[in-house]
């Protein structure tokens, strides 16, 4: 302690302490280090700051080494260089979308996409300029067909995350590349863990990490991950210019669980493929669309290009079932909560209209979809609750 800091009110000293930490700690677990202000050494750190430096701090906003940590391992998992982190998987889009496109330009969304990308897409259409148009998401290499010269970027999710149908992700970024479009996918589903979409060509992976990567039903955040710097510059700046920024005690959490990551989305796969295997032979079920049933659309491209499924896959009741009464059987269910996201331990149930989601003309079934997610219950228990609910309400 300095002469003069030792001359200091109580006060002062409370908001200056002098503290003597022993050096030498060392903890598995991430320091949690929160920021609004970050302090720089001196005004020429200041005035030589650079926002493009991802190993400068400026502003907590952008980063403290909490949140760098789990972007840094995010970029690694899906063998990245870069990766940002926004407050939910809908920021992540958003964050897409600002970044890379203006009025006047065009954009591919499949008809199978995730609804609120759909909604977002839609917007930006009617209030904000840019031209939005759908595509078949089984198109493959024929979206080379659909690109306009206006056309900026051609979103990708695989597979559908309500209809199942796995696209040929190659073929659609080999097209796309070739006439100079960005293409981002929505790669939620595999957790970059079962796919890995900068391997076949995509330049940004999208991903919820409210999903597998957190884990526990209880933390909103999603991210961008690319390997592209000119991507990642465009991606950072309308970040900045937006204010969008993630608390590190969330980013501690995603990095607590990050760990099992790999162990939880084998287990849920598991459970989930042998309770497709036995729906599918229910005389209740007209369909079961899991990516890795020879049947599923885009099966052949699954097989190739992914190692795993995860937790979710959906049904078709068989036409005679009325609305009402798959409504019946998903309350029914006891072990199966009804809510709309998952990657967390319990199992969920959600019908879907699929008529409010997509064209008509691309889908093939007229029975109720619904939607399952296969948490970490035991799913012989879980094989009893869909039995037993559907003998209560499909009478």
């Amino acid at each position: 302690m300095t002469d003069s800091a030792s001359s200091r009110a109580r006060q002062t000293r409370i908001v200056h302490p002098d503290l003597e930490l022993a050096p030498g700690f060392e903890s598995f677990a991430t320091p949690v280090m929160r920021a609004s202000t970050v302090v720089f050494p001196d005004l020429a750190a200041v005035r030589g700051a650079d926002w493009r430096n991802d190993a400068q701090w400026r502003y907590g906003l952008h980063a403290t080494p909490t949140s760098a940590a789990l972007m840094q391992r995010l970029a690694q998992i899906e063998g990245g260089k870069h990766a940002l982190l926004q407050p939910s998987g809908l920021s992540a889009i958003s964050n897409v979308y600002f970044g890379l496109v203006k009025a006047g330009d065009d954009v591919l969304i499949p008809d199978n996409v995730y609804s609120p990308n759909r909604e977002l897409g839609n917007w930006l259409a009617h209030d904000f300029g840019l031209s939005v148009r759908y595509y078949d998401p089984m198109v493959g290499a024929g979206i080379a067909d659909l690109i306009q010269p206006n056309t900026r970027l051609i979103w990708i999710e695989a597979p559908g995350s309500v209809t199942m149908e796995v696209p040929d992700v190659p073929a659609i970024a080999a097209a796309a590349r070739a006439r100079k479009v960005v293409t981002a996918i929505d790669n939620t589903y595999s957790a970059g863990l079962a796919f890995r979409p900068l391997e076949h060509g995509v330049d940004i992976s999208v991903q919820a990490l409210t999903k597998y990567q957190s884990g526990g039903s209880d933390v909103l955040m999603g991210a961008t991950i690319t390997a592209s710097d000119e991507l990642h510059h465009a991606l950072k700046l309308a970040r900045m210019r937006m204010g969008i920024g993630v608390s590190v005690d969330d980013c501690s959490l995603v990095l607590r669980s990050l760990p099992s990551v790999k162990a939880r989305f084998e287990a849920h796969d598991r459970s989930a493929l042998a309770l497709a295997h036995w729906l599918k032979a229910r005389p209740e079920i007209s369909a079961v669309l899991h990516p890795a049933l020879p049947d599923c659309p885009g099966h052949a491209e699954f097989m190739r290009d992914f190692s795993g499924a995860g937790g979710l896959f959906s049904v078709i009741f068989d036409e005679r079932y009325s609305a009402s009464q798959v409504d019946a059987f998903v309350e029914a269910l006891e072990l199966f909560a009804i809510g709309w996201s998952w990657g967390g331990a319990h199992s969920l149930a959600m019908p879907y209209d699929i008529a409010s989601m997509r064209s008509a003309s691309r889908w093939p079934h007229r029975g109720i979809l619904v939607r399952f997610y296969v948490g970490l219950e035991e799913e012989t228990d879980l094989r009893d609750d869909i039995e037993r609910a559907m003998g209560l309400a499909l009478r």
